[in-house]
């Protein structure tokens, strides 16, 4: 398998509720920035340094707030604020700029490029909903 065939990502209630369907040799690694205990006890490891940085994701939820006061239903809402605070360019420009986010990136580049098969693994059902984790999947992805 390519290193790339290696990468998944799925949300934490996916995994809790055996919705997804994952190799037991795979390894979950949590990249949220303030994981609850519920969310570290369904994990392997947690890289807080490849969550939305806290400006973004403070920014993102009153923006998500607003948008669901105005009336948008909370899948709505949630799309509207990431399209309105420009997470995805943000997003990508912490992966790429911030020192501990690269070091996060390469250590996950290095463990896939040594056949690790690894699960990424935040809040967010993504059916419905846009989430970071598919942006660092796409951005590890890139780097192999």
């Amino acid at each position: 398998m390519t290193p790339s065939g290696l990468l998944e990502d799925t949300y934490v209630a996916a995994l809790q509720y055996d919705l997804v369907d994952v190799s037991p040799e795979a390894t979950l690694v949590g990249v949220v920035r303030r994981p609850t205990g519920w969310f570290r006890t369904t994990i392997d490891e947690n890289f807080p340094a490849l969550g939305p940085p806290e400006d973004l994701l403070n920014g993102f939820k009153q923006r998500h707030e607003d948008f669901k006061m105005q009336g948008l239903c909370d899948e709505g809402a949630h799309n509207a604020a990431w399209d309105g605070i420009g997470f995805e360019d943000r997003y990508q420009t912490h992966l790429t700029e911030a020192p501990n986010a690269q070091d996060a990136v390469a250590e996950l580049t290095d463990r896939l490029r040594n056949e690790e098969h690894l699960v990424l693994v935040c809040f967010e059902n993504t059916s419905q909903k846009r989430c970071h984790r598919t942006l660092l999947r796409e951005h590890i992805t890139g780097r192999l």
